[in-house]
């Protein structure tokens, strides 16, 4: 009997998985093992802690788990999470389109840097519910206002940040470039720009998390949907496990913008060599 030698490497690794492949599923495994583990202790420890009390005080989470039943089977809770969704994306991907070339500007011209570095020292103090009251006097109760406030809380922080990375940039690079013939906009695009990548995707995901912070203030003021607004009504009406409902969708809707933003750029990142 022969064997052919050619095909047995293949059949052998069709058959076992390496141990490098082994060691690399186990951790992952790990991961999402632990993270199941406590989101179940967690659970069972507000179960525990609600049964001292009353369920206006702290509801259960079986009372919640109806709660949300309730608000999906009348349409409640998707047209709030579309409405706050929406306008969460809407007004952070404006504030990333303007913020990203304001930095990099910033960080190329230093004369511009110090004309625009007073305001955006101002305004990056300056929390987006102050602003609520002019927003809707200046757009009214409808949605320009909303995004306008998810704008402004984005914009900043993306341009820091993206100024940071270009001040951050090696100047040895610079003068590389520059001793090779390239141009100030081919070392903008071959130099600059690749290395301010991570503060860019540093900077959009922090004005991610301040947007939720935003919208929620935005809509309990002036909004007749979204989840700020279901909260507000589920006080009215004195219904605590509704407002349980809202803040949970409120935290899984931004893990999973989150997690849809770190997978977007995580293979782009790698080039840099970082990892989130």
């Amino acid at each position: 009997m022969s064997v052919d030698v050619r095909t047995v490497p293949e059949q052998v690794g069709r058959a076992r998985p390496g141990p490098a492949r082994r060691r690399r599923s186990r951790p992952r495994l790990t991961r999402v093992g632990l993270s199941v583990l406590s989101v179940v202790l967690g659970i069972a420890l507000w179960d525990l802690v609600s049964r001292n009390y009353t369920a206006f005080f702290l509801p259960s989470p079986m009372l919640t788990w109806q709660g949300a039943v309730e608000l999906v089977r009348d349409g409640t809770l998707w047209s709030s999470v579309s409405a706050s969704s929406t306008r969460i994306l809407t007004g952070w991907a404006l504030g990333v389109v303007i913020g990203v070339p304001v930095g990099l500007l910033m960080g190329c011209v230093p004369w511009l840097r110090l004309m625009l570095d007073p305001y955006i020292q101002f305004f990056r103090f300056v929390p987006p519910i102050a602003f609520v009251t002019l927003a809707i006097i200046w757009l009214g109760p409808g949605e320009a206002s909303k995004v306008a406030l998810i704008f402004y809380t984005t914009v900043f922080i993306v341009a820091l940040n993206t100024l940071a990375g270009v001040l951050s940039v090696d100047e040895l690079r610079l003068r590389a470039a520059r001793a090779l013939g390239a141009s100030p906009a081919r070392t903008l695009v071959s130099v600059v720009l690749p290395s301010t990548v991570p503060h860019v995707v540093t900077g959009a995901r922090l004005a991610m998390g301040n947007s939720f912070l935003t919208i929620v203030s935005a809509e309990i003021v002036a909004a007749q949907s979204g989840l700020g607004s279901l909260i507000w009504t589920a006080r009215n009406y004195a219904k605590t496990e509704w407002v349980f409902v809202g803040i949970i969708a409120l935290g899984l809707l931004g893990y999973l913008f989150d997690w849809i933003l770190r997978a977007v750029t995580s293979r782009s990142l790698r080039r840099y060599g970082v990892t989130f």
